[in-house]
């Protein structure tokens, strides 16, 4: 007997609009990250709508460069894009120098003000929220942005929220991500709020991504922070601090393993790294236990112990505090799974 096909929904379109100068990942990884992701569902069938994407660069001049220094071409104008009748699932306003820059152009403020009105969701990357806030698509929202100008971001624009830290941050219909690389995270989000858990982890691994980071993680880097310390005892510190996570450290213990006096080390630690030494210490636990809950080896009171919490419930509070989500939801959203773990039954129509 012959099985009845299941006819695909249409295509979810997508802009992903730049104001040259654009940051070339900006653009390219969210077209990526949908890219892979219709890929699967081509593969996959189920009836799911895959995406449609479009690139537009202004002004149209063709090609553009990138601060890659990599040309790209322009596609449809402004003029092309608002005159067109079929609106958009997606307006993703891509970073750079350009929309630093030229967001308060009236002829790209008024045309993405109305693309933004004819589609369901609005996404900016990097400095594509400067684009999006001088078009009054921000007002009264929480925003991230790259962290380097989050200050000038809320300067020029007192009626939103700017938030310092998190990778993207969602409010209402209105998605908007920190710095570069930021991007390809926050579209894994869209896939999965689209079609599911497993095809955003899927696309993930297609990608050869360590981790598809949670909304609300930093966008420092642990590791690079602790580089930038000139003290070269606090650097070799923080070091031993990494292997010994175990131990019940006390600051009176890691003070004793450099040249000061409790008060002097921490002073020092806090000028050095930017924080306490005991802020410092509950970073890095919660850092190696999210990665032993990505590795899903281990249940959440082994992690608990091996990383220095004590117990479960000192665990949960810190992941609440640094990732807001607690351990158990943390591991089985993150942890890594075969590669052959998704279908189509996986994903949301």
């Amino acid at each position: 007997m012959d099985i009845p096909s299941i006819p695909l929904q249409p295509s979810r379109r997508v802009l992903i609009l730049a104001a040259a100068p654009a940051q070339l990942l900006d653009i390219a990884g969210p077209a990526e990250v949908l890219a892979q992701a219709a890929a699967h569902i081509a593969r996959l069938g189920g009836g799911a709508a895959a995406y449609d994407v479009e690139v537009a660069i202004v002004p149209g001049a063709s090609p553009v460069t990138t601060s890659a220094g990599v040309a790209i071409a322009a596609g449809r104008s402004l003029r092309e894009l608002v005159a067109a009748e079929r609106p958009f699932d997606t307006v993703i306003v891509a970073g750079g120098e350009g929309a630093r820059t030229r967001h308060d152009e009236p002829a790209l403020r008024d045309a993405v003000h109305s693309l933004a009105g004819r589609a369901r969701r609005v996404v900016s990357v990097c400095t594509g929220a400067f684009v999006l806030a001088a078009a009054g698509l921000l007002d009264g929202r929480r925003v991230a942005t790259h962290w380097r100008w989050c200050d000038l971001l809320a300067r020029r624009f007192p009626a939103i929220a700017v938030e310092a830290d998190p990778i993207f941050v969602r409010d209402g219909n209105v998605w908007t991500s920190a710095g570069i690389s930021a991007g390809i995270d926050m579209t894994l989000a869209l896939v999965e709020e689209d079609h599911g858990h497993a095809l955003a982890l899927a696309v993930a691994r297609d990608l050869v991504m360590f981790l598809r980071r949670p909304g609300g993680q930093s966008q420092f880097s642990t590791t690079l922070a602790d580089q930038t310390a000139a003290d070269t005892d606090i650097r070799a510190l923080v070091a031993w601090m990494a292997d010994n996570l175990h131990r019940p450290l006390t600051v009176d213990m890691l003070a004793a393993r450099t040249r000061f006096s409790p008060r002097q080390f921490a002073r020092v630690f806090a000028r050095e790294l930017g924080m306490a030494p005991g802020a410092k210490l509950d970073q890095m636990r919660v850092d190696a236990a999210r990665r032993a809950l990505e590795d899903g080896q281990h249940n959440v009171a082994a992690v608990a112990a091996a990383c220095g919490f004590g117990t479960e419930e000192a665990m949960r509070r810190a992941f609440l505090r640094h990732l807001g989500i607690p351990p158990g939801a943390y591991r089985d959203r993150f942890r890594r799974r075969p590669a052959d773990s998704f279908s189509a039954k996986d994903m949301h129509p």
